[in-house]
């Protein structure tokens, strides 16, 4: 896994992006969801969105399920991913 830069995004939010492979995907995404600052998801493959979600203050398991069980689909369909990680920005 490979963090690859952080740019400030126009609305008090910070950018990450992470380079992962599709066994370490829905592991680092379970991992981004716990940290509880992130706004949205992004994964991509070769500069293309495969799937992007936001995440707002509160997500409970239950609604996060279905995109956590997508997540681990599409884990087992693909090598290297990106993903872009939208954070509220630190006061």
């Amino acid at each position: 896994m490979e963090k690859e830069k952080a740019k400030k995004t126009n609305r008090a939010q910070l950018e990450e992006t992470f380079k992962v492979t599709g066994e370490n995907l829905l592991k680092k995404v379970k991992e981004l969801i716990q940290e509880g600052n992130v706004r949205r998801i992004i994964i991509k493959k070769g500069g293309k969105t495969i799937i992007e979600f936001p995440l707002t203050v509160g997500v409970v398991g239950a609604v996060i399920a279905p995109v956590l069980a997508a997540i681990g689909a599409i884990a087992a369909l693909i090598g290297e991913c990106t993903i872009s990680v939208e954070r509220d920005k630190p006061v």
